[in-house]
């Protein structure tokens, strides 16, 4: 009885154990199968966005920094020594040409300029009866009491005083324009600053700048260029139009583009020699903002002084071979791209980029039009690769599409691409 007993336990703990190990079995069979199912299958190959590199149409752009300076700007002072009474402006507003800016005592002027006017009428009279003397001298030369001496005196003494009314008429002259001078104007259309002095003070040559006035349209732009990029600049529009073959636009310093375009009209004759650069400038226009009305006069854009970006655009557009911006990497050895050939292989291209714009690079060696290029999956693919190439998403293609101007430029390209789509 013991014995049974014993051979049943035996035969109890083996099928336990049993159970216990084709449930093990089963659990690696499970995870295993789940660790396979979790991951993709070796043999599927990477999805990729590709655009074909082609010939396109770019607008050249270089970008400067530039500062707007105004064509004309005059220093108001004073030109005659006196109390200044009144002020005639408001402050910051604009002028037109002639207006009053400031008054100042005339009452000495006025004064001087009768005692002027007062000599040279007596020293006119003093003529007259001169020109008498001269007359009647010359009547007596004919007869027995005439006197060639005499006649010879009255001469000189006539001269002498003709003379000395021109010297009195030229003080009257100066005495008008010392009077003239203390009502001070405005010689040119612009905006006037504030005002360096106020009533009750005396101001003369000496005292400085009353106030400033600076134009208002147009305005110019200068903006410094190396000798050496001023020289590809030259070589690049001079045989097509030189300046007329180019236009300029602005960035604010707020970012928006500005409404008006500009011509340049001015190289200069000198390299800075701190700098090496060559100055060059624009003339743009600077109306009035519409819908914005200021207490003191008219708003502009721009400011005589603001620093703005220059862009410089050539006006017909080139040919260039084009891919997305996007699409160009870089390491330690420059730029290159990932291409596919006709086996679906992946390939890494060296390429020399001219100058980009924010979504599209130029290549001016490296690439063939009609290479396909990756723009979508480049961080998963390496050369010699097989992946499976279609066309890029709709999100690249609307970039690649806005047109120039839409965006603010990168490194002084502006471009529109078109897209061909991947072989299928």
């Amino acid at each position: 009885m013991d014995l049974q007993s014993a051979d049943t336990r035996d035969a109890s703990v083996s099928t336990t154990l049993n159970a216990a190990r084709v449930a093990a079995a089963m659990s690696l069979v499970l995870v295993y199968c789940e660790a396979a199912a979790a991951q993709p299958a070796a043999t599927a190959p990477l999805s990729v966005g590709v655009v074909a590199a082609m010939r396109r149409p770019i607008t050249e752009t270089n970008e400067f920094l530039g500062r707007i300076e105004a064509t004309n700007r005059v220093t108001i002072v004073a030109r005659v020594t006196a109390f200044l009474d009144s002020r005639l402006f408001e402050e910051g507003a604009e002028i037109e040409t002639g207006v009053s800016l400031y008054r100042l005592e005339r009452a000495p002027f006025e004064a001087d300029l009768a005692a002027k006017q007062a000599t040279v009428a007596e020293l006119q009279a003093t003529l007259e009866n001169a020109k008498l003397t001269t007359e009647r001298a010359k009547a007596l030369l004919g007869g027995p009491a005439g006197q060639q001496n005499i006649f010879d005196a009255a001469i000189a003494s006539q001269r002498s005083l003709e003379a000395q009314v021109q010297g009195a008429q030229a003080q009257v002259k100066l005495s008008q324009i010392n009077l003239g001078y203390t009502d001070i104007k405005s010689p040119i259309d612009g905006k006037i600053g504030r005002t360096g002095v106020t009533e009750g003070n005396v101001v003369s040559a000496n005292s400085g700048a009353l106030t400033t006035v600076v134009s208002q349209d147009p305005m110019y732009v200068t903006f410094p260029v190396s000798v050496r990029q001023q020289a590809a600049l030259r070589e690049r529009y001079a045989k097509i139009g030189g300046f007329s073959a180019v236009t300029i636009k602005l960035r604010l310093p707020d970012g928006r583009m500005y409404g008006q375009a500009g011509q340049l009209n001015f190289v200069n004759n000198t390299v800075a020699q701190g700098t090496d650069t060559v100055l060059l400038r624009a003339t743009i226009a600077n109306p009035p903002v519409k819908g914005f009305s200021a207490s003191n006069g008219t708003a502009r854009e721009l400011i005589d002084g603001e620093f703005v970006t220059v862009f410089m655009e050539g006006l017909e557009p080139v040919q260039v071979l084009a891919v997305p911006r996007s699409a160009v990497l870089a390491d330690q050895q420059g730029d290159y791209v990932f291409t596919v050939d006709a086996d679906d292989k992946v390939e890494q291209q060296r390429v020399t980029l001219g100058q980009s714009t924010k979504t599209v690079a130029s290549v001016t060696s490296g690439l063939k039009s009609g290479d396909q290029v990756i723009v979508e999956g480049l961080q998963r693919v390496k050369p010699g690769q097989i992946v499976s190439p279609g066309p890029a998403s709709d999100t690249v293609l609307s970039e690649l599409n806005r047109p120039a101007g839409a965006a603010p430029p990168v490194k002084g390209k502006t471009a529109t691409m078109p897209v061909t789509g991947a072989k299928q």
